[in-house]
């Protein structure tokens, strides 16, 4: 039987925002703490990050990866980090623009 995707998805939103703010209230600094993610390259708070395998990823793409083992599209965290290649690049190459235009100014 197909899983509603609708459901799943809002399920998971509703189960991944109660990590975050689980992590606020056991470590304020984890809103403000920064890192980059490994899925999507972003710097994100530390606050509803987890690590699956080598791989620290921030709450946003803990979302992707649990719906995504939820529906079955992803059997592994390497498919999705696999599949957020071009966003990760896409990301990578902004921040490179950005600090060339820090550098000028």
């Amino acid at each position: 039987m197909k899983k509603d995707k609708l459901k799943v998805i809002k399920e998971m939103q509703k189960v991944v925002e109660q990590m975050r703010l689980d992590d606020i209230a056991d470590n304020p600094d984890a809103e403000t703490e920064l890192f980059n993610c490994d899925c999507c390259a972003k710097t994100m708070p530390m606050a509803g990050s987890i690590m699956y395998d080598n791989y620290r990823l921030c709450n946003e793409c803990v979302l992707l990866a649990e719906v995504g083992f939820e529906l079955g599209e992803i059997k592994n965290i390497q498919d999705l980090i696999d599949s957020m290649e071009d966003k990760r690049l896409e990301v990578l190459c902004q921040y490179i623009k950005d600090e060339e235009k820090k550098a000028n100014n």
